[in-house]
């Protein structure tokens, strides 16, 4: 009877710990179905202006108008930096370049900063990497569970694979698009006699048809995208937030490597059913460091206070209607084709740049290569120019510039007057001077010059002068 006893204590015991094991795993499944899935889809030099979200008249871009009119679309997102690996390295890390370490482009954050999809990881998500979400150091894929680096095929690759591998945990796909980046498409799906200009363009046969190019890839990213998107939704159902945006402006004059708004101003839309007021807009001013500690908040991770990053989950849910007040930006080179460094600050209505090199040329790729579906446009540029003295200013503008200009992003989007000058706003300028100088200085940021500039006292840089320098 005694050894019964025991039995059937042990049994009770057992059956006890099998039931409190078994409740802890319901628990466990439950709260891990309870965090909703992520879908961040990355277009690669996409300007703001360039989809019809945002006002394009000419360009088409169906899917984004559909993810805008389901989700919530922000008007004033800005990108940390205007250069590739710059802008990826602070979304991934949730520090502002100066403070990754990645601040050129091409370069990485410093050996020991952490990127935030650990974070992620730590909490249940796999996290997944498809074509070209960020520049990788060797073997390090930025903790990554699963990156295919190829950067064609998206929807091919991402079907490929999750029909082959069953994924029961939450996830966080990164998809990344190379369109528009660089040599554009050959095709021209546009008319190039209907496409818009921006007035800071030189209108040219040549530029029209760049410009079609440009479009017919903004299109063809769009198309896939939507492919991708109906995909995922059906394999991961509704408790899903899908988020777009874009590293940064085009590669035209006067967007990317600039702090223009043409160059800092990206396309943002975030739609989540249930949980985001379809077809709702903000015009709250977040920053692309902001985006994956959003994330984090949102599923439940805390959020460290050391980052520059901060959730805007508020905004999303419609509790808050503001939430920075000024945006930092900042570009310092890309090797030797661009090295023309920059700071700046926005505000709702104002920006202040500070160039830190004004007695030396701004330059890039595009002017200095002139290739095909890229900037051979530059030639008949200069061509008009020799009997417009517009076109004429426009180029002196795009390479000399002063040390400091200031614009009324209200009463001139496209930042043509400079009202640096202007007594009226001296006190504001002195202000955000003062409040970009101590930031900068908070941040560790030594302005330092990566290559050697090119001074206007020199020759313009060109494919031949660059070789050797």
């Amino acid at each position: 009877m005694f050894y019964l006893k025991i039995i059937d204590f042990m049994i009770g015991k057992l059956f006890n710990k099998m039931i409190f094991l078994l409740v802890l795993h319901l628990a466990s499944t439950i709260s891990a179905q309870e965090k909703p899935n992520f879908i961040v889809y990355l277009s690669d030099d996409l300007g703001y202006k360039d989809v019809s979200v945002y006002g394009a008249k000419v360009v088409k871009t169906p899917v984004l108008q559909k993810l805008s009119e389901e989700g919530m679309t922000f008007n004033n997102a800005f990108v940390a930096s205007p250069s590739c690996a710059p802008s990826r390295a602070a979304l991934l890390t949730g520090l502002m370049p100066a403070r990754n370490g990645a601040e050129v482009n091409h370069a990485f954050p410093s050996e020991g900063i952490p990127y935030l999809i650990e974070n992620l990881k730590s909490e249940g998500y796999k996290v997944f990497a498809f074509g070209k979400v960020a520049h990788y150091r060797g073997n390090e894929k930025c903790g990554f569970d699963f990156h295919n680096d190829e950067q064609v095929n998206l929807y091919k690759n991402i079907s490929k694979y999750f029909d082959s591998n069953n994924v029961n945990t939450p996830v966080c796909i990164f998809v990344g698009d190379r369109r528009p980046h660089v040599s554009w498409t050959k095709k021209m799906d546009y008319d190039p006699e209907k496409v818009d200009l921006p007035p800071y363009f030189i209108d040219t046969k040549e530029t029209r048809e760049h410009r079609s190019r440009y479009y017919t890839d903004v299109t063809g990213m769009d198309n896939e995208m939507g492919q991708v998107f109906e995909y995922l939704n059906g394999k991961l159902g509704e408790n899903t937030m899908t988020l777009f945006t874009s590293d940064h402006g085009a590669q035209w004059p006067f967007g990317k490597w600039n702090l223009y708004e043409a160059g800092i101003r990206t396309p943002l839309i975030v739609k989540w059913p249930g949980k985001i007021q379809a077809g709702s807009q903000t015009d709250a001013m977040v920053s692309w460091i902001d985006i994956l500690p959003t994330l984090l908040d949102i599923s439940g991770i805390k959020v460290s206070n050391h980052l520059d990053g901060k959730s805007f989950a508020s905004i999303l849910s419609g509790k808050k209607n503001q939430f920075r007040k000024v945006i930092y930006s900042t570009h310092t080179g890309d090797d030797k084709f661009n090295v023309y460094p920059m700071r700046s600050i926005r505000t709702d209505r104002y920006k202040l740049i500070i160039n830190l090199e004004p007695n030396a040329y701004h330059t890039n790729h595009s002017d200095i290569f002139r290739k095909d579906g890229a900037g051979a446009y530059w030639d008949s540029w200069y061509d008009e120019a020799e009997n417009d003295v517009k076109a004429a200013n426009i180029i002196q503008h795009y390479f000399v510039r002063p040390e400091m200009e200031f614009y009324d992003i209200v009463n001139d989007p496209n930042e043509q007057e400079n009202l640096i000058e202007n007594p009226i706003y001296k006190k504001r300028i002195d202000k955000l001077c003062k409040q970009l100088l101590n930031w900068m200085e908070e941040q560790g940021d030594e302005k330092k010059i990566y290559k050697k500039v090119y001074p206007i006292t020199g020759p313009k840089p060109n494919a031949e002068t660059i070789k050797n320098y």
